[in-house]
């Protein structure tokens, strides 16, 4: 299990069930982490983040390497964290990690494994995590 960076600070949305925080980083980066939920089934969420400047073009899974990806995951467990805390009904998550264009489809990508590493640390014994391919899905046990 990965030892925590520092977290930088969190900007949550105005109101609890608000789902879109937002974040810096040391080099200016502006991250947002968004939470949406399923319309066919409201206790199921899905996990998205990306980098918001616009020198990326909007480009969710853009590789920035700035030398801030652990202080970026652990900013990204403790808004997954806080999201559980403030909406204890739901029961599921899911998130994917896109492979980059170097690499297969077919294979776990680099970005998976590395988001794999931190769910002990936001999730625990209660969730059980089940790989889909690049689609993680996790299920809280009841």
């Amino acid at each position: 299990m990965p030892v925590l960076a520092p977290a930088y600070p969190i900007i949550p949305p105005a109101i609890i069930s608000g789902s879109v925080y937002l974040f810096t980083t040391e080099s200016g980066l502006e991250y947002e982490v968004r939470f949406a939920r399923k319309k066919n089934n409201l206790l199921h969420c899905s996990i998205a983040f990306g980098v918001l400047n616009e020198e990326y073009e909007g480009e969710e899974y853009i590789v920035v390497n700035k030398g801030e990806v652990f202080r970026v995951m652990a900013t990204i467990v403790k808004v997954v964290q806080k999201y559980i805390t403030e909406h204890p009904n739901l029961r599921s998550f899911e998130y994917s990690g896109e492979p980059t264009d170097k690499e297969l489809d077919n294979e776990p990508s680099k970005r998976m494994n590395l988001y794999d590493r931190y769910l002990p640390q936001i999730f625990g014994r209660k969730w059980q995590c089940k790989r889909k391919g690049n689609k993680m899905i996790i299920t809280k046990l009841i």
